[in-house]
């Protein structure tokens, strides 16, 4: 089992930064992947970023590359999601989620059903 906990959403003027954190608690951090999602009003569950359990193998959805940036700390057992240069389009309620079945360390999935384990979410708003 393993337990999220997202914080660090809130409201934000567009070109701003947010960083994001997921803490997680349970089976051992070190040993999954992590991705972020987001989930826009209207809209289905997209996938934001992701990182291997040993922080080698990023991945990024393509409407962030570039100004998002995901990381992990092991001793913290915490993800991160920078974002900078926010835009409105970006505006969502923000998930983070654990992958415990991906096992090579360069492979980061990006489809929703592969990660087992899943926060609450944090809303971000990026105002104009």
């Amino acid at each position: 089992q393993v337990q999220l906990v997202e914080s660090g959403g809130g409201l934000v003027q567009a070109g701003g930064s947010l960083r994001l954190s997921c803490a997680a608690s349970g089976r051992t951090f070190s040993s999954y992947v992590m991705g972020w999602f987001r989930q826009a009003p209207g809209k289905e569950r997209e996938f934001v970023a992701g990182i291997s359990w040993n922080s080698i193998t990023t991945n990024y959805g393509d409407s962030v590359k570039g100004r998002f940036t995901i990381s992990r700390d092991t001793a913290k057992k915490t993800v991160y999601l920078q974002m900078n240069s926010l835009k409105p389009e970006d505006t969502a309620v923000y998930y983070c989620a654990a992958d415990l079945g991906t096992m090579n360390p360069k492979v980061i999935v990006t489809t929703i059903r592969e990660y087992a384990y899943w926060g609450q979410g944090t809303k971000v708003t990026v105002s104009s």
